[in-house]
């Protein structure tokens, strides 16, 4: 077998297994954070106020609790072995994952202000692009996952499918500006759409930019 080298390395070693732990921990409450923003767009969708706004909440306080993980990996990190280059590729990883969350809250702030009487075109398109960044961030954490199992080659194939769908996201994003635009919707719910466009699209984004962390790791790997 391959000696395992570079942050490969460090992810098998017992010894840091913690810090490893920590960053699975901080995507599945990332995971959450996208679920809960998909719920609350459902929930307005189908004009459930209740429902919208129990999940948007949800939203608040999950990002709140990845945050939270944040830190506590920023503060193991710093007391870690880990050597340059390497220590600079994970905290570019945990900022990154912290941007997602708070890309996605931000993404729900908007929402919140969004009022009913949205044409039925602009409602499909968002559904969609919410389902784009449900599909990545899940991406995401397989890819996460199979490469603390020390699995690069099934890692490097889930985060390779995060780049079709950022690509689809751009196309989605340009799809539901327009379906805006034509939707003839008094301004403050015109500007409000085109930020949260924009928003929902920065989640993908910044799923991608994570993603590429997982690929820095297996070509070390190589």
């Amino acid at each position: 077998m391959k000696k395992m080298t570079g942050i490969l390395h460090w992810l098998a070693n017992e010894g840091q297994r913690i810090i490893i732990r920590d960053a699975e921990e901080h995507i599945e409450e990332t995971h959450k954070t996208v679920t809960f923003f998909a719920e609350a767009v459902k929930s307005f969708i189908k004009n459930d106020i209740n429902a919208k706004t129990i999940a948007l909440e949800n939203v608040r306080e999950s990002e709140h609790r990845a945050d939270v993980l944040k830190a506590k990996m920023i503060d193991k990190i710093a007391e870690s072995l880990l050597v340059a280059p390497d220590r600079e590729d994970v905290m570019r990883f945990i900022k990154t994952l912290d941007k997602i969350a708070d890309w996605t809250l931000s993404s729900a702030r908007l929402l919140g202000f969004v009022e009913n009487g949205i044409p039925d075109a602009v409602l499909e398109n968002m559904a969609a692009a919410a389902g784009l960044i449900v599909l990545g961030v899940t991406k995401l954490r397989e890819g996460m996952l199979a490469l603390a199992g020390n699995d690069p080659k099934k890692a490097l194939s889930s985060v390779d499918e995060i780049d079709r769908l950022e690509h689809e996201a751009d196309d989605r994003k340009k799809v539901l500006i327009e379906s805006v635009l034509n939707a003839k919707l008094d301004p403050n719910s015109l500007i409000l759409m085109f930020h949260l466009a924009d928003y929902m699209e920065g989640v993908t984004d910044q799923i991608n930019t994570a993603a590429d962390f997982i690929k820095i790791i297996v070509v070390k790997s190589k």
